[in-house]
Parts: structure tokens; C-alpha cells; sequence
């Protein structure tokens, strides 16, 4: 596919809410390399670079949260985000993980004059009425109500930038995972105290998820050095298996064989998988069981929102695998 100059860049102005939320968004390449985008965010969109970068991740499919888990989670990302500086990833369309971290954003803005900064990377060729969006240096009107016989998402209306990248598909996923992913690596590496030489922060967290997002999890957990992540058991899915995983296995990650069977018909069940497809989750959810470290000081059981901001806050200085257990 030929690259040729972005013809979509400029500002999104929301319709269909009470109040107008406005944006700023850019289309761009798949293959963009992350040091142009992060100059666009600090010089274009006269960001500051952050202190903490927050990647959130999970279901891509709608998903209902317990009324209880999800104040604890919007609260906990929201004060961690204010209370630090910090950016909040997304995949930017109002769909499961990142409707609800868009209902925490809204529920911040609605008794709040100060705005967090929560960018969305989707792909352009998911995005319902992009086509309203072609053009250079402009302010377009955009509608959230969805076509329920779309295939497409709309973007959510409480993220503050939107980079939507295009690698020339259509209504699939995939064109945003490494772009993000390098993004997010490259921010990391960027030195926010350069007397003790610290990169930003980079944190994980996971809620819900499919299949994936144990790849994403396990891929966070080998870099160098790991990317710490925060698991919310309870949440469904992905996190609930290894939530799972992490409370029943040994200090050196392996789990006994009743705990193994356990885990295989989980799998299974939870992702409608054969038993050959729910063994390479299994051993990946394993590998990441062995990679993860201990600090028994900063271990976290049913302590609710307080320790949600506390550990996503301090998980890179203390921990490479954290679990957060919402309040019973």
C-alpha cells in the first residue's frame, strides 16, 4: 500500500449529548513511525509529555461490569490519571472495555473542569461515519448514535484525541496493535528526570478480554524490562482466568494437576475453544504466572478503590505483575 500525505486531520465536534465534547484527531499510517507521532502530540496538540502512561486493555464486545467493580475501576483510573499527569490509552470506539473507561471520563468531566487526557488509537477502517471526518485542518460534526446493523463502532465522545490508523482494511481490527504498541514503547523510553535517567512509566490494565488480551498481557510481561500489569478480577473472561491462574498457582508459577484441569475447562467454556486451541492459552497463561514478581508488601486483596489508584500509580516501582481484587 503507497502512503500519501493524511487528507483527516483537525478537530471532532460530538453530537447527540447534552453538552458538545470536542477532540482532536489525526488518520494516519499503520507503519507511522512513533517518534513523528509523539512530536505531532507534544508540538501539534501541545501536549505535555506525560508522567505515567496508563494502557488500558480488554473486551472489544460489549460487557456489563457489577455496579460496584465498575466505580471502583472508573474512580481508581481517573484519580490515578489526575492525581499523576498520566495519559490513558484506548482503542477509542464505544465497545466494551473502553465504553466504560469512557463512562468514568464523563463522569469526571460532568463535576470537573479539569480534563484527562485519553487517546484513542483505533483503526480507520473500524470507525462508523469516517467519512465525515475526511479533510485538512477542519472542525467536523460528528454523530455517536450507532447503526445496530453496522458492523462499524463510533468513536467514544469522552477521549480528548483520536489517532485512527489505516492500512487499507475495512471494518477489521489490527491496523492500531503495532502502532500502539511502538507508541507506547517509545514514550516509555522518553526521559522524564534526566538526572536519575527515568523513562515514563508505562502500566497495563486489563479488564474483561478475549483470547488477546492474554497475548497482550504475556507480551507486556517480556519486554525489558516487563511492563507491569493490573489484572480486575471479577471483570469476566480473560481477567477472571488468570485472576485465576495467579491465586492458585506456586510461588515458581506452576499450578497441580487438578488446578490445570480446572484451568483447561475454562478456557474452553470461556472462549467456545477445542481442547488443543485452550492448551496454547493455558501455557500462555503459564508463562506469564512464572514471569511475574512478588512484593508480599504491596499485595492486593478486596481493598477496593484505594488500592486500585494505589497500585496502578505505584506498580512500576514495585511490582512487573500486579492483580487487583475488587471489593466482594
Amino acid at each position: 500500500m503507497r502512503s500519501t500525505p493524511t487528507d483527516a486531520y483537525g478537530i471532532i465536534e460530538f453530537q447527540g449529548g447534552g453538552h458538545v465534547n470536542k477532540a482532536m484527531y489525526i488518520r494516519v499510517s499503520y507503519d507511522t513511525k512513533p517518534d513523528n507521532l509523539l512530536h505531532l502530540m507534544l508540538k501539534d496538540w501541545q501536549l505535555e509529555l506525560p508522567t505515567l502512561l496508563i494502557s488500558v486493555h480488554g473486551g472489544l464486545q460489549n460487557f456489563d461490569l457489577q455496579p460496584k467493580l465498575k466505580q471502583v475501576f472508573g474512580k481508581g483510573l481517573i484519580k490515578a490519571a489526575v492525581t499523576t499527569g498520566a495519559w490513558i490509552f484506548t482503542g477509542g470506539v464505544s465497545t466494551g472495555v473502553i465504553r466504560h473507561v469512557g463512562d468514568a471520563l464523563k463522569d469526571h468531566s460532568s463535576k470537573s473542569r479539569g480534563k484527562v487526557c485519553a487517546i484513542g488509537i483505533a483503526p480507520w477502517g473500524i470507525v462508523e461515519n469516517k467519512e465525515d471526518l475526511i479533510g485538512r485542518e477542519v472542525t467536523r460534526p460528528y454523530q455517536t448514535m450507532s447503526n445496530p446493523l453496522s458492523k462499524l463502532s463510533v468513536l467514544n465522545s469522552s477521549h480528548s484525541h483520536f489517532i485512527l490508523a489505516d492500512n487499507g482494511t475495512h471494518g477489521k481490527y489490527g491496523a492500531e496493535v503495532r502502532l500502539r504498541r511502538q507508541l507506547e514503547k517509545h514514550i516509555s523510553l522518553q526521559k522524564i528526570n534526566t538526572r536519575l535517567g527515568q523513562g515514563v512509566p508505562l502500566v497495563c490494565l486489563i479488564l474483561e478480554g478475549g483470547p488477546n488480551v492474554i497475548s497482550i498481557v504475556l507480551e507486556s510481561l517480556r519486554e525489558d524490562p516487563p511492563v507491569p500489569v493490573v489484572v480486575c478480577d471479577g471483570s469476566g473472561r480473560a481477567s477472571d482466568i488468570i485472576s485465576f491462574a495467579h491465586k492458585y498457582s506456586e510461588e515458581d508459577g506452576l499450578v497441580n494437576d487438578s488446578i490445570r484441569d480446572q484451568l483447561l475447562v475454562t478456557i474452553q467454556k470461556t472462549f467456545s475453544y477445542n481442547r488443543n486451541q485452550a492448551q496454547q492459552i493455558y501455557l500462555m497463561v503459564m508463562e506469564c504466572m512464572k514471569k511475574r514478581e512478588y512484593d508480599n508488601k504491596h499485595k492486593c486483596y478486596s481493598f477496593g478503590l484505594i488500592c486500585l489508584f494505589h497500585i496502578i500509580c505505584c506498580s512500576y516501582y514495585f511490582l512487573y505483575f500486579l492483580l487487583f481484587l475488587p471489593m466482594s
